[in-house]
């Protein structure tokens, strides 16, 4: 048992576990033989996907510190058919092999690079996830650090905050970048870099990019040539092992110095200790993120103390339209996966 661990969605007693098991009554005598589909959240979904999974499935969801810790997680997962797991959550072989009647796996995500696909696949454990429908926001928020950092907008509520605005300034103080007449590359032509490409069109702005296999607006270019030609940057490829820490120190020196980073992707793709000492040393100019390493960000991690880089919480999919749309899609992908259909949205 997980003490103070788990909650069942049908019950109000905090701290109770329930056992998957759902008895009925048979012409007045009980009846256990009836055992519904049960469901692992590792944390909660909002009451209206939780009710429409509750009618047809037993739920247990954790309700403890997050990310789950793995041997709760291990020992909670032992006898479910599903599990509606986070980005932050990591689902690897040993996870997996606890539960020996795992059929389904239900991201509450775009990225999934926190799951064993591969291990998965092997198991016949379907794996779903939640694209396009947060696409739009995504490339909103893109938009908007970008105008933060380059027109210096939170830098300023700072000095307002901190009572350090103490005179108008004048014509050569507090100068901005204008965004109009510059140069956006775009690293990863998917989704949401091409809605991102689109937007940034609208303001003006001349669109290079570099991907793998698609393309978009905007005119195709080397890796290098992306580097060097961007007056901002802006990352919106997966995580892989491709992609690992490929915005290092030899890549940033490719940049212009007075080129700005944006990353709403993944924050391991981006090497944040070169990234924070490119930014200390005038290497790039600044950097704009709502991805990180590791999440929450806390204030020993340098990036906090710089005035050059907004920072923003990984809330890339922070609407409240967006994250409704996530949620029907996670129903719709565990139900198809309980089902034994593939997920609308299936990692292949």
């Amino acid at each position: 048992m997980l003490p103070q661990l788990m909650q069942h969605a049908n019950s109000s007693m905090s701290g109770s576990i329930c056992l998957g098991l759902h008895t009925n009554l048979i012409n007045g005598f009980r009846s256990d033989s009836y055992v519904r589909k049960r469901i692992l959240l590792t944390r909660r979904l909002q009451d209206f996907a939780q009710a429409r999974l509750g009618r047809r499935y037993d739920l247990e969801v954790y309700s403890g510190r997050v990310p789950m810790p793995r041997r709760a997680l291990i020992r909670a997962i032992s006898g479910a058919h599903a599990l509606v797991c986070f980005p932050y959550d990591v689902i690897d072989a040993g996870v997996m092999d606890a539960a020996p009647d795992l059929e389904t796996i239900a991201t509450y995500s775009v990225g999934y690079d926190h799951i064993d696909v591969a291990h998965a696949r092997g198991r016949g454990i379907t794996v779903g996830y939640t694209p396009d429908v947060l696409t739009d926001a995504t490339a909103d928020l893109t938009m908007a650090l970008m105008l933060d950092l380059l027109r210096r907008v939170t830098e300023g509520d700072r000095i307002i905050r901190a009572g350090r605005w103490r005179q108008i300034y004048g014509a050569d103080d507090y100068l901005g970048t204008d965004v109009g007449g510059k140069t956006l590359g775009i690293l990863g032509m998917g989704r949401i870099g091409s809605r991102v490409a689109k937007r940034a069109a609208a303001f003006g702005m001349k669109v290079i990019y570099h991907s793998r296999s698609s393309t978009g607006p905007g005119t195709r270019v080397t890796l290098g040539r992306l580097l060097e030609r961007s007056d901002v940057l802006s990352i919106h490829v997966p995580h892989t092992p491709d992609t690992h820490e490929m915005m290092d120190m030899s890549r940033l020196r490719k940049m212009k110095r007075s080129a700005y980073l944006i990353n709403t992707s993944r924050g391991r793709v981006v090497h944040e200790k070169d990234l924070a000492a490119a930014l200390r040393q005038g290497i790039i100019a600044g950097a704009a993120l709502d991805v990180f390493h590791s999440e929450p960000v806390g204030p020993a991690n340098p990036l906090v103390k710089m005035q050059n880089v907004v920072l923003a919480p990984h809330i890339g999919s922070s609407t409240d339209g967006t994250r409704r749309k996530m949620a029907e899609l996670t129903v719709k992908n565990l139900e198809l996966g309980l089902s034994g259909r593939e997920p609308a949205y299936s990692v292949k």
